[in-house]
Parts: C-alpha cells; sequence; structure tokens
C-alpha cells in the first residue's frame, strides 16, 4: 500500500490544486444557482405586479385621495405622508445615532460597558418591527399623553426603528477612517473634536449617507409599527402639521388589500406596489450616489 510519504512531491502538488480547482467550481455553481434562482424569482414577482398594473398607475392614480370605487382610487395622500414622515424621521435618529457612535468609537474607553452597550445595539438592530410600534405606543402615547396616529408619533416611532442601524453603520465608518490621519491632525495641534468634526466625519460621511438612506427604505415599507400606533388606513387630505393624522403607502396597500372587489386585488393594489417600489429602488439609488460622489471627493 502507498503511503502519502511514497507520493512524489510534483504528484502530491498536482492532486492538491486539482482537488482546489474541483472544489472551486462547485461553489461557482453553487452560488450561480443560487444567483439565478433568486434572480428568476424576483424577476417573476416584479413582472406580475407591473402586469397587473397596467393601465392602473397613472396620473389620476398618483394625484387623487383613496375611494371605494377603483378607478377612482388614488395613492396621493398616503404618498405624501410617507414623505413627511421621512423628513421628520431622519433629523433626530441621525443626530442621536451619530452622536452614539462618535461618543463609542472616539471618546469612550474599551470596558466591560461599551462591550455591553454594542452587544445590545446590534441586538436591537435585529430586533422585529412590531416591538419599536408597542415601544412608541407606550413611549409617545401612553407616558407623553401624545395622539395616536399623527405624523410626530409615526416619525419619533420609526425614528427609533432606525436608530440602531444607524448607530452602528456609522461606527463602521468611522472605524475605517485611518488612524494616522487622527495621529498627523494631533501632530499639528488640532484638538479632539476639530480632527472628529474636520477629519473623521467627513471621511466617513459616504458610509454614514449610505447606512441612513437604506434604513429609510427600511422604514417606509413597515406597516406594523404604524399599526402599533394607530395610524389610520386611510385619510383623504395630507396633513398640514405635525399633530395631524396622516397615513404612509403601507398602510393604504394594507387597506387595499381588504377590499373584496377584483379591480382592488389586482389592478390598484398593484399599482400602489409599484409605486412604492420606485420610491424604495430610488432611495437605494440615492445612496449608491452619494457614496460614489463623497468618496470621490475625499480620496
Amino acid at each position: 500500500m502507498t503511503s502519502p510519504k511514497d507520493i512524489p512531491a510534483p504528484a502530491m502538488k498536482l492532486t492538491v490544486e486539482r482537488s482546489g480547482r474541483a472544489k472551486d467550481w462547485l461553489l461557482l455553481i453553487v452560488c450561480l444557482l443560487s444567483t439565478c434562482v433568486g434572480g428568476a424569482a424576483l424577476f417573476t414577482l416584479l413582472a406580475y405586479v407591473v402586469v397587473d398594473a397596467a393601465g392602473w398607475l397613472d396620473w389620476q392614480f398618483l394625484s387623487s385621495t383613496t375611494s371605494r370605487f377603483p378607478e377612482k382610487a388614488g395613492i396621493f395622500p398616503a404618498m405624501v405622508g410617507s414623505i413627511y414622515m421621512a423628513g421628520l424621521m431622519i433629523p433626530p435618529a441621525m443626530v442621536m445615532g451619530i452622536g452614539a457612535a462618535v461618543y463609542l468609537t472616539e471618546y469612550a474607553k474599551p470596558s466591560r460597558l461599551t462591550r455591553f452597550i454594542d452587544i445590545n445595539i446590534a441586538n436591537l438592530a435585529g430586533v422585529p418591527s412590531v416591538v419599536w410600534g408597542l415601544l412608541g405606543l407606550g413611549l409617545f402615547i401612553q407616558l407623553f399623553d401624545m395622539t395616536y396616529g399623527t405624523l410626530l408619533v409615526g416619525a419619533l416611532t420609526m425614528a427609533l426603528l432606525i436608530l440602531p442601524v444607524i448607530t452602528i453603520t456609522s461606527r463602521e465608518a468611522i472605524r475605517a477612517v485611518p488612524d494616522s490621519l487622527r495621529q498627523a491632525a494631533y501632530g499639528i495641534g488640532a484638538t479632539k473634536w476639530q480632527t472628529i468634526s474636520r477629519i473623521v466625519l467627513p471621511r466617513a460621511l459616504p458610509g454614514i449617507l449610505t447606512g441612513t438612506v437604506l434604513s429609510l427604505a427600511r422604514a417606509l415599507g413597515e406597516t406594523a409599527p404604524l399599526i402599533m400606533i394607530g395610524v389610520p388606513t386611510a385619510v383623504f387630505a395630507t396633513p398640514d402639521s405635525p399633530g395631524d393624522k396622516f397615513t404612509s403607502m403601507t398602510m393604504q396597500l394594507f387597506s387595499w388589500s381588504d377590499y373584496p372587489q377584483p379591480e382592488f386585488q389586482r389592478g390598484v393594489l398593484a399599482a400602489g406596489v409599484v409605486t412604492l417600489l420606485v420610491v424604495l429602488l430610488s432611495l437605494n439609488a440615492l445612496a449608491i450616489y452619494l457614496r460614489h460622489r463623497f468618496q470621490g471627493k475625499h480620496q
């Protein structure tokens, strides 16, 4: 019987290379099949929705309020409500998220407390969205006695939802800034805050903005938190102030899914889904654009 020691070194090397190539090809085939299956499923779903939306997605649909008649139904108040909610949720979420990331990365010393905080922030990023809705219900409505279903309550609840994600992405972006840049700033007499505000944050901005925009897209696609805080499924006017009632595109779609008419189940609902997909894909494209623009500026 031939032992491995009796096999010549060139033959052993050739055997190892062939085995490695076979494994590489096998991994390539598995990854390619997985990509094809996922892409085919996504394409089929998109094609099905787009075909159903044909003839319903027009200017009348985008500029009208909802109605119990499918040919008169529109998504305008829900679309404006989602945009207003996004505009109100981003400032507090960015201020708290980036502030927490800067403190934990640049100021806090490594300790059991900081590791405990890191673990909990990561866990909070994976908490189901309905839990954040219950938190918004208990905190803003029951504790602070705010009104059910208002634009301000919805924005604050969604700000809590995206806060852990913004904190994590901001920390990773700040950590990616080379430490040599910090040391160079300290070497010419800059203070810690000057180094952070003028050196670290501008170079971390692409990653911060990317995480913020993607978390915003996630928030706009959520329904469960809005149900928990009493957001109505349909309104007939756009909100004029943060204290007004509002609805979102996801809540409007949820409402249309319960209508018995087949025109709502297929045409109107599909047109709303396509509108929401366009908004979400536009936000993803904006994240890519901002990342490339600011990366090129600071290279």
